[in-house]
């Protein structure tokens, strides 16, 4: 049974949408009580997901550089940047827990993405 439900396409959308999240949330849920580092820290790797996103070689890519496996371990690097941070950093409160959930967000979405897009068979003639 193939776990790695999570094609490069729904990938894409769904790193368009952390990106969103991750510039804005910070705001909206008051991060950066316990260190101005925790409103930043999610602002500036959001706009790091969307550079990574555009260059990145799949559906929602646009410079097309970046394969997809870099990609996945990039990811990689955020969610344990994000799961150590809190740590590093003295985080606490919301700003402790929304690094940890964060960091176990991408960690499962990496663990589920498929690093092959799978196309239906073409017709022959």
């Amino acid at each position: 049974m193939n776990v790695r439900i999570i094609s490069p396409t729904v990938h894409g959308i769904i790193d368009y949408s952390a990106a969103i999240a991750l510039i804005f949330l910070p705001f909206i849920l008051g991060l950066g009580s316990s260190s101005p580092l925790a409103l930043w820290l999610s602002v500036i790797t959001g706009a790091a997901v969307v550079l990574v996103s555009i260059s990145t070689i799949y559906r929602y890519g646009f410079l097309n550089v970046i394969p997809f496996d870099a990609h996945l371990m990039i990811d990689l690097m955020a969610a344990t940047t994000f799961t150590l941070a809190p740590f590093a950093f003295n985080f606490s409160g919301i700003d402790l827990y929304y690094y940890i959930a964060n960091g176990i967000v991408v960690f499962l979405v990496v663990a589920l993405s498929n690093n092959c897009e799978r196309h239906p068979p073409t017709a022959e003639a």
